[in-house]
C-alpha cells in the first residue's frame, strides 16, 4: 500500500486512527456508502441484455475498480485515456474500452502494445485515425478494436448519424488490424438535466437516432456488436432502450453533490476533509482550494452545514466560509464537490473510513494519467 503522500505514514500506520487526526486536506471515502452504491448498480444489472461498463476516470483507483468488477453485472472497464487503461493492464484488467479518439504517432506504438496485453477497444471518428491505428496493428500483429462514435447532440467528437457513420464502419472493415465493434453514443448534453421525465424523454429521442443508424449498418450486412453509451444520471433509462447493449456508468462509487440531485438513489461516499486555519467574526478559511476540490459544476458544499455559505472557491489553497459557526482553529469539516472525477485526479490516495475512523488506504493509481 502506497504511503501518504505529505506525511510518509502508509495504510498499516493510519488504520484506526481517527479522521480529525489526518493531515488536510485528505480525500476520504465512506466505506459502507460505496459498497452500498456498488451493490446498487450492480442488482440494477443483473439479468439484464444491457450490461454494465463502468468509467475507471471517475476514481481513477485500481482497488475501487476490482471491487466493482467483484460487484458483478459488468462486462468491461470504460477508459478515457489511454494512460488509464495501460494502469488498468498491469493490475490485470481486461476487456477495456478507451471511450475517446486516441491519435500520435507515439500513442499508436502504446496502443499496439497495450493491445498484446488486453483486449482493448477505442472510439474512431475519422479516416485518418482508422489508418494510423491499422498501420501500427499490423506492424505489431495485434487487434484493436473500433467503435464508430456517433454525435447525438453533444457536439464534441463523432460523426453524424446515417451514412457518415456507415462509410466509417465501412472504412474500420476493410482495414486490417482493425475490428469494427459497434458504435460509440454519449447522451452527455442531456446528463445534467434536472427534470427526470424530461430527462428521460430526450435520451430516448437522441438514443434513437444511434439506433437507427444500428440498423442501417446492418440492413448494409455489416454486424453492429453494440451500442455503448449512458451515464450514472440517464443509466435507468438508456439501459432500457432495446439496441443499446453496455452503459459507461462513471460517478455512482462515489457520487458528488451535483449527480446526487440527478441520481438520488445513489449516495454521497465522497468528501474532502479540511482543516478550520484561521478565523475572524463570523467568517473561517479552510486550508483546500482549486488545487484540492473539483468545482467545475458548482460551488463545493459543507457536509453537516447545509446553511453554511461558500462565497466563491478561486484560491489555490484557501477557502472562505462565510456565516460559519463558532469553528475553533484546527477543527475539521467535510466539503462535498460538485464533481467527483476531477476531484479525485487531484490525488494521490483516497482514504477509506467507517464512521469516524480509518480502515485503509488506497493509492490512485491513475492519478494525473493525461495521455
Amino acid at each position: 500500500m502506497a504511503d501518504s503522500p505529505s506525511t510518509g505514514v502508509g495504510a498499516r500506520q493510519l488504520t484506526g486512527a481517527a479522521i480529525e487526526d489526518l493531515d488536510t486536506p485528505a480525500l476520504l471515502l465512506d466505506a459502507e456508502a460505496f459498497q452500498r452504491n456498488l451493490r446498487r448498480m450492480a442488482d440494477f444489472f443483473q439479468g439484464r441484455k444491457c450490461r454494465l461498463r463502468p468509467h475507471f476516470k471517475n476514481h481513477k483507483c485500481v482497488e475501487l475498480a476490482r471491487r466493482q468488477q467483484e460487484a458483478g453485472s459488468m462486462i468491461g472497464f470504460t477508459c478515457a485515456k489511454l494512460s488509464e487503461a495501460e494502469v488498468l493492464a498491469d493490475a490485470g484488467r481486461d476487456n477495456v474500452l478507451i471511450a475517446n479518439q486516441v491519435v500520435g504517432r507515439r500513442k499508436m506504438a502504446r496502443l499496439a502494445e497495450l493491445a498484446r496485453r488486453i483486449n482493448v477497444t477505442l472510439a474512431v471518428d475519422h479516416v485518418d485515425q482508422i489508418a494510423a491505428i491499422s498501420e501500427a496493428a499490423i506492424a505489431a500483429k495485434v487487434t484493436v478494436g473500433a467503435l464508430v462514435e456517433i454525435d447525438i447532440g453533444m457536439g464534441r467528437c463523432g460523426v453524424p448519424t446515417g451514412e457518415p457513420a456507415l462509410d466509417l464502419a465501412r472504412e474500420v472493415m476493410n482495414r486490417s488490424g482493425i475490428e469494427f465493434r459497434g458504435l460509440q453514443a454519449y447522451e452527455g448534453h442531456l446528463v445534467y438535466l434536472r427534470d427526470f421525465d424530461e430527462r428521460a424523454a430526450r435520451v430516448r429521442q437522441a438514443m434513437a437516432r444511434a439506433v437507427e443508424t444500428r440498423r442501417m449498418i446492418e440492413r448494409a450486412g455489416i454486424p453492429v456488436g453494440v451500442i455503448s453509451g449512458g451515464s450514472s444520471s440517464t443509466y435507468r433509462i438508456t439501459a432500457d432502450i432495446e439496441g443499446v447493449d453496455e452503459i459507461q456508468a462513471g460517478t455512482y462509487p462515489t457520487m458528488d453533490w451535483r449527480y446526487a440531485e440527478l441520481a438520488p438513489e445513489f449516495e454521497i461516499a465522497l468528501s474532502v476533509l479540511a482543516r478550520v486555519i484561521s478565523v475572524r467574526p463570523g467568517e473561517a478559511v479552510l486550508d483546500v482550494g482549486v488545487k484540492g476540490v473539483g468545482d467545475e459544476f458548482g460551488l463545493p458544499r459543507l457536509k453537516d452545514y447545509p446553511t453554511v455559505e461558500i462565497p466563491s472557491f478561486e484560491s489555490e489553497e484557501h477557502c472562505i466560509v462565510h456565516h460559519a459557526p463558532a469553528w475553533n482553529i484546527g477543527q475539521t469539516v467535510h466539503l462535498i464537490p460538485s464533481h467527483a472525477c476531477t476531484t479525485c485526479n487531484l490525488y494521490r490516495q483516497m482514504v477509506i473510513h467507517q464512521g469516524d475512523r480509518v480502515v485503509d488506504v488506497w493509492p490512485i493509481e491513475g492519478s494525473g494519467k493525461l495521455t
